[in-house]
């Protein structure tokens, strides 16, 4: 979920960045506008890990997450949390578009591969798609978008999984 994806980002900081709020530090833990080789992802684990040890959290690729985007997210959430905690965070689909999208990625500024930055998808991502609606291509004018593979310590229930898949609208 977004949430999740936020939670192992900051690695427990409570920073713009895991590693600080000055951005000129950038350049050791991401691939940006800045840095990036000919304006392409780059290969996984060259820059330095949060302290969780996760590689490229921030650019290279913006990774996708579960959740429908809403603009007022997180001031839904803080008025949710009187105690703090929510129990869940996951924001289930209930239309194709727009869905999150967290990290930023090699051709954006430093401030959308902020931990809190948020992006959203977008059908013009898919505009130049030969073979739509049954494409074998993966979102053609967004190519610097990915997803990371988590799975949980415990294997989840069947019912737990078809929760998770098989509930909302897909991502086209």
């Amino acid at each position: 979920t977004e949430a999740e994806w936020e939670y192992a980002a900051r690695a427990g900081t409570t920073t713009a960045y895991f590693f600080g709020d000055d951005p000129a530090q950038l350049e050791d833990y991401a691939w940006f506008f800045d840095n990036a080789d000919n304006f392409q992802y780059s290969k996984v684990g060259k820059k330095k890990p949060n302290p969780w040890g996760l590689y490229d959290v921030y650019g290279n690729v913006a990774e996708w997450t579960l959740d429908q985007y809403y603009p007022d997210t997180y001031k839904n959430w803080a008025a949710q949390a009187a105690d703090g905690v929510i129990d869940n965070t996951w924001i289930r689909s209930k239309t194709a578009y727009p869905h999150v999208a967290r990290g930023g990625h090699y051709d954006d500024d430093p401030d959308n591969l902020r931990s809190a930055a948020r992006t959203f998808s977008d059908p013009l991502w898919k505009q130049q798609d030969p073979q739509l609606p049954k494409s074998i291509w993966y979102l053609t004018d967004a190519v610097w978008l990915g997803f990371r593979i988590v799975r949980p310590l415990e294997i989840p229930t069947v019912e737990e999984m078809n929760e998770a898949w098989n509930n909302g609208v897909a991502k086209e």
